[in-house]
């Protein structure tokens, strides 16, 4: 079951806020928590027994935890299990057949692989009961008695399959004394209308374009048609992203749990920095409390900041595909951070903010590449094509084509991608008088309205981080 769809958004969601309302509120996580695990078994019912280890394993872990407090040896066993287990549990499902692959390459085997299908959702809830064995490990947060309560964390069905991540210490007071408000549940449904916007009615159209380009033989494609296809897939693989964390951000709201802003324009960034910065921001926290701050950080001069550096940005490959196209874009973007740590942001601050948006943009979009392409020829080819390597055409006729049945698109997804439309419509709001607040539910239901027409004709909706 995914947000953008009409069986949760008209049957799932209604049912379970009236069961989640009408309950006593002592009652309210395990309303929460029986709706979270319905939601997850929908489409992987023998893989909830996973979700449901996990957390009773790190539910009993942070207990012993607590209990042999001031005994380092054994909490630090009890971590290093935590750790192994959780870890192995997801490398077993997401890497066993990318490890097999790769030894019958290097030794000419023939190890059956095991084609094993991802449980949704392993790599977002994996890091969130680790992170919370952590901090109790570090003592940053009280360890969680309540299982019901516990379990809410882990299962939660508005983050659970694409995030942003949550941690432990984030929402813990909200487990247990969050407040719900007419006026947050208010705020709640703008955002999931607003995401489910972006996914359905920009996302999922211009992820057509992209399809349909990446489906012609390399040969045939134009440098114009190979920058629109993967402009295409830039604004998809965002919209489609964001929207989805958008619409997380609102359904947390409506059960009163305020989760961390996910993205913030990345695509108006000035530097590679910056826009890892904006880009899955709950991501990003994770690795550098987790992996770059425990590594040493910044702390021990240049050269071990790089190598930190260059491991978080190989295991941020690692975490989004088991495969050497996503190591190698993690990589990647590594390398651009720490030539940026090494000269190229002071060689910048003095450049116009225009010419640094353009570098972050062609760094960003040829990395999408490397993304997308898991056939790393090809994507290398493409690569040679959008900068006129190859023999290729600049023009033909399908980019003409493309670009003028899609330039209104293109207008909306560039604006979309930047604070513009937010401003206007937070200055709009200020300047109506009493009786004009009205036109803004009007507008949402028009928003809604639309996209459930789209919705009943469905034969396109597909969400890009479901594989990781």
């Amino acid at each position: 079951m995914v947000f953008s769809s009409l069986i949760f958004i008209f049957v799932f969601l209604p049912i379970t806020i009236l069961i989640y309302y009408i309950s006593p509120k002592p009652l309210r996580n395990l309303v929460f928590l029986v709706a979270s695990l319905i939601f997850y078994a929908w489409g992987e019912p023998i893989y909830i027994l996973i979700m449901l280890f996990s957390t009773v394993f790190d539910y009993a872990n942070g207990l012993a935890i607590d209990k042999y407090r001031g005994r380092k040896n054994i909490t630090k066993a009890i971590l290093i299990n935590s750790l192994v287990v959780n870890l192995g549990i997801l490398g077993f499902f997401k890497y066993s057949d990318f490890i097999i692959s790769n030894i019958n390459s290097l030794f000419n085997l023939n190890i059956a692989l095991r084609n094993l299908p991802l449980p949704l959702g392993i790599s977002f809830y994996t890091f969130q009961t680790l992170s919370y064995t952590i901090d109790v490990y570090l003592d940053k947060v009280s360890v969680q008695k309540n299982i019901i309560s516990f379990g809410t964390y882990v299962t939660m069905f508005p983050q659970l399959v694409a995030g942003p991540i949550v941690r432990y210490s984030d929402i813990a007071k909200e487990l247990d004394e969050r407040v719900e408000s007419l006026n947050l549940f208010g705020e709640g449904a703008e955002l999931f209308i607003i995401g489910l916007t972006k996914k359905v009615l920009l996302a999922n159209n211009i992820g057509l374009l992209w399809d349909t380009i990446k489906a012609t033989p390399i040969g045939e494609i134009s440098v114009l048609s190979a920058w629109l296809g993967i402009l295409a897939f830039t604004f998809q693989i965002y919209f489609d992203f964001s929207g989805y964390s958008d619409m997380a951000l609102g359904l947390g709201k409506m059960f009163g749990f305020n989760f961390m802003k996910n993205f913030d324009y990345p695509y108006i960034s000035k530097s590679v920095t910056e826009f890892w910065r904006r880009w899955h921001i709950s991501l990003g926290t994770w690795f550098r409390e987790y992996v770059y701050i425990p590594l040493g950080g910044n702390r021990e001069g240049k050269l071990k900041q790089y190598r930190n550096l260059i491991i978080v940005w190989f295991l941020t490959g690692l975490w989004h595909g088991a495969n050497w196209n996503f190591i190698l874009w993690g990589l990647y973007y590594g390398v651009f951070l720490i030539i940026e740590k090494m000269f190229l942001l002071n060689w910048f601050e003095k450049k116009p903010d225009f010419i640094k948006r353009i570098y972050t943009l062609v760094v960003v979009i040829v990395g999408w590449v490397f993304f997308e392409f898991e056939n790393l020829p090809l994507g290398i080819d493409f690569i040679k094509t959008m900068f006129g390597f190859g023999n290729r055409p600049l023009i033909d006729g399908n980019a003409i084509y493309y670009l003028y049945t899609n330039a209104l698109l293109f207008v909306m997804l560039i604006l979309g991608s930047t604070p513009i439309p937010k401003k206007l419509f937070i200055r709009l709001k200020e300047k109506m008088h009493k009786g004009e607040n009205i036109l803004i539910p009007i507008a949402y239901m028009f928003l809604m309205f639309l996209c459930t027409a789209y919705l009943v004709n469905e034969t396109y909706n597909p969400f890009l981080y479901f594989r990781f």
